[in-house]
């Protein structure tokens, strides 16, 4: 049974498990160094002692279409599977297994040096020359993990002099890359072409001499969106700027031949610097940059950070990666991506047929709004109780007021699994919506986010 908190038990401290936010305690100052984060901790065990928080959960089995999780307090969840970021299913495929297995045998489980450093491994070269020869013929470096190697792509090549033009939603490995290269940092709108080109106009009317990155994702995580790259292409072409793609979320998971959106736009050579990670499809940790000229390649792995100063992949990490390129570029890859897709539109549709709302375009990621975060934390909880798992952003990762279930759908779902996710997830909206708006009666400080809860009731009721 859905364990659920009666409005009456909340007093002023169990209220506050429903407001706050990660940002309130980011930037807390005062000469107690140590001593500023004993309010984000007060905080998180508040909303710990109310059963609304979320985060930190670790799998008790292996991260397949249905696994047991536990929350970070030890208590045991079941059930199917929508939050892990296995988007082709290969993390438990048996030739991956076998790669590994055997890069053990062969090397032992680390690589005991940077690339720089001795730490390479037939299995990592190998890695390199595939990806290169996937990419047409690019130049590959590889990284310890996705977000090092989205740093060090900006850190790597942007001076203190030159500008960086990056989309507002930008991933925090590229934004920490700014920051750590350049105060020259212009943020633009979500996707607006138009803003990107004032930006670029602006910073050439000042300086012709510095150089300019323009950065975007090719498909954004939170909001399963994608940019015109072909545009953007054109914008570097005049303003003079160096393009750079992070294709984190759609690469080896998306379009016939796996290249996601760089291939289904037809801009897989037009893209100057091109960022990939292992972890949402490819079965491992690690990511790579890819560019055009070996001379680019080469100097990125002695000045940016993250590659020169960390250890280099394990060689079981390179090998699985390497075996999961082999399925991603065959028959078998294709027919996984199928499957995927199937899985993904049918979700979209049976969400919208019950009056859920997913966002953006048909990706891995389906974002379904919930609205204010009191509301989506409660909706967490029960969904938990219920017996799926789905993980629950909220602001700051998204805007306020915008939370939502960001649902990771894998190749290896049926459509079984994902009848039960929405009739759970449902569900568990409903039974949040009620006791949600009771608290808002009880709390008047909480009706200031009623109206989000109650688009959301408008919505629900009209599908019921």
């Amino acid at each position: 049974m859905t364990k659920t908190i009666q409005a009456n038990q909340f007093d002023d401290i169990s209220f506050g498990a429903l407001t706050g936010s990660l940002r309130d305690f980011k930037a807390k100052q005062g000469t107690d160094m140590l001593g500023r984060t004993d309010g984000f901790f007060h905080w998180q065990e508040e909303r710990r002692r109310c059963d609304l928080w979320p985060y930190a959960k670790s799998t008790a089995t292996a991260p397949r279409t249905h696994c047991a999780a536990k929350t970070d307090g030890g208590a045991l969840m079941e059930g199917v599977n929508f939050a892990s970021q296995d988007y082709l299913s290969l993390s438990s495929h048996p030739a991956i297994k076998e790669a590994a297995t055997e890069a053990i045998k062969e090397y032992g489980v680390h690589s005991a040096g940077s690339a720089a450093l001795l730490g390479n491994t037939r299995h990592s070269l190998l890695l390199e020359k595939r990806i290169t020869e996937f990419l047409d013929g690019r130049e590959t470096v590889l990284y310890p993990t996705g977000w090092s190697a989205g740093f060090a792509a900006i850190q790597g090549f942007v001076r203190p002099d030159d500008h960086v033009v990056m989309d507002v939603l930008a991933h925090s490995c590229l934004q920490e890359g700014a920051r750590a290269s350049t105060r020259n940092i212009h943020f633009h709108g979500h996707l607006n072409v138009r803003a990107m080109e004032r930006r670029l106009q602006k910073i050439r009317a000042n300086d012709t001499e510095n150089g300019i990155l323009l950065v975007t994702e090719s498909l954004f995580s939170m909001h399963s969106d994608t940019p015109d790259i072909a545009a953007m292409r054109a914008l570097c072409d005049e303003y003079n700027a160096v393009l750079l793609v992070d294709c984190a979320h759609d690469f080896g998971s998306m379009a016939d031949d796996g290249r996601g959106h760089m291939s289904l736009q037809n801009v897989l050579h037009d893209v100057d610097i091109i960022i990939g990670s292992f972890s949402k499809t490819f079965a491992s940790n690690g990511g790579f940059i890819s560019v055009k000229d070996r001379a680019t390649a080469e100097y990125l792995k002695y000045y940016s950070a993250t590659q020169t100063f960390s250890n280099a992949l394990s060689p079981v990490q390179a090998a699985t990666v390497l075996a999961a390129f082999e399925i991603v570029d065959s028959a078998e890859g294709r027919d996984r991506r199928r499957k995927l897709m199937d899985n993904i539109l049918y979700m979209r549709s049976e969400m919208g047929k019950v009056g859920l709302e997913t966002l953006g375009d048909p990706s891995a990621i389906v974002p379904v709004r919930v609205g204010a975060e009191g509301l989506a934390r409660i909706a967490s909880r029960d969904l938990s109780n219920l017996g799926a798992i789905a993980n629950l952003v909220e602001y700051p990762a998204v805007p306020q007021g915008g939370a939502r279930f960001r649902v990771q759908v894998m190749s290896d779902h049926s459509h079984e699994d994902v009848d039960k996710l929405v009739v759970l997830m449902l569900q568990a909206m409903r039974s949040a919506e009620k006791e949600y708006l009771s608290l808002c009666d009880d709390h008047p400080s909480l009706m200031k986010n009623q109206r989000a809860a109650a688009q959301f009731a408008d919505c629900v009721r009209d599908a019921a």
